[in-house]
Parts: structure tokens; C-alpha cells; sequence
């Protein structure tokens, strides 16, 4: 299973947004992109004029860099959204948004996406009392997410939780801390999912 192993921060600095990649660094004052608010590289303070397909070509990437995909996995759901009826940019943040490691972060029980993606993998958790290990797995409404019972005792999801939950948690989820378990309760809209994405200039780039 490929991903991306380098440094984050570099990547939200490339984009001049901030991917919240890193979790709870990137609400604090150590985030890359408010130490240092230009590309990393020694070129990366000189002003660049994009082309069109410079334009589309970074959205591409920070849509990319936010669900932690590459360009393969990425595409293959641009694919898979084309072929819907519904609009194919809502239809493909609606896919990727149903992941279960974005559903997992999404519901707190990780502080990022990253860390949501090694939690499945190493079998923390279980869609409708099913053990899952695939990041990838897509998550229905109304499917239940819990915790396995060998792994409710993680300190890390603890506080992950505890953090969520004063922040408060996006209206498409329900969680019950009690038994570490929660339930998607329905596909978010493109306001709620708010990503720092023009999704539109995504679908323009492979549209060509």
C-alpha cells in the first residue's frame, strides 16, 4: 500500500493553504504555513504567474495531499464520480469524504487523516461489528463505526476524542463516546465537508 512518507508541512507550504495534515500542530503556532507563508526550495519566495493548467493542476494536488491519495487512487474516483448523475465534483467529494479513515478522522477518534489511515490498517476499528483494516472501505449511512475491543484502552484515541468533542464534531456524525462507536448519518454537503478546494478547476484538469 503506497503513501506519501515525506514532509508534511512542505506539503501545505507548496500550497500556500493549510491541509491540517499533521492534526493538532497545524492549530498551533509551529504550523509551516503561518512560520513560513511561501514554497519551500530556494525559488520558493519569487512570484510565479500559473498558467490555466498550473491553476487546476494545484488544486488537483491539495485535494489530493488533504485525503492523503495518489494520483492512481485519486483518479479512479474522479472516474468512479464521472459516471454518477449527480454533479460529478459533489459526487466526488461525497466519495471521498465516505472513506473509512476520513470517516474515522471525521469522527474524532484521530487527530488527522494520516493517523486515522494507520489506525484502520493495524485493525483498531470495525464497520457494523466487522473487523476493517482498509482505509479505502467506503462507509454507507447509517453503518456503524466502533472501536474493537482490544484497542478501547489507546490513550491516543482517548485524547483524540476528548479534543473532537470540545471543538465539536461535523453534523453528518453521530458519535457515542461511551461505546466508542459512531454511526454516519448521511453523505455531507459540499459546504459542510468546507475544504480549501475548487473543485470545479479538478474536474476542468481531467476533464481535457
Amino acid at each position: 500500500m503506497a503513501r506519501y512518507i515525506g514532509p508534511v508541512c512542505k506539503l501545505c507550504r507548496r500550497e500556500g493553504v493549510e491541509l491540517f495534515l499533521k492534526g493538532e500542530r497545524c492549530l498551533s503556532a509551529k504550523c509551516g504555513v503561518k512560520k513560513k507563508n511561501y514554497p519551500p526550495g530556494m525559488h520558493g519566495k519569487q512570484r510565479v504567474k500559473h498558467s490555466d493548467y498550473g491553476v487546476q493542476l494545484r488544486e488537483k494536488q491539495k485535494m489530493k495531499r488533504v485525503y492523503g491519495l495518489l494520483e492512481r487512487q485519486f483518479r479512479n474516483y474522479f472516474l468512479l464520480a464521472s459516471k454518477s448523475p449527480m454533479v460529478t465534483g459533489e459526487k466526488l467529494i461525497q466519495l471521498l469524504e465516505g472513506r473509512l479513515d476520513n470517516v474515522v478522522y471525521r469522527m474524532g477518534f484521530a487527530s488527522s487523516r494520516a493517523q486515522a489511515r494507520q489506525f484502520v490498517s493495524h485493525a483498531h476499528f470495525s464497520v457494523n461489528d466487522k473487523k476493517v483494516n482498509l482505509p479505502s472501505c467506503q462507509v454507507k449511512p447509517e453503518d456503524v463505526i466502533s472501536v474493537r475491543e482490544k484497542s478501547r484502552q489507546m490513550r491516543a484515541i482517548h485524547a483524540n476524542l476528548e479534543a473532537a468533542t470540545q471543538r465539536g464534531l461535523p453534523p453528518w456524525v453521530a458519535i457515542d463516546p461511551e461505546k466508542m462507536s459512531g454511526k454516519l448519518l448521511r453523505p455531507p454537503t459540499r459546504e459542510e465537508a468546507a475544504l480549501p478546494v475548487q473543485e470545479k478547476m479538478v474536474i476542468e484538469l481531467y476533464s481535457r
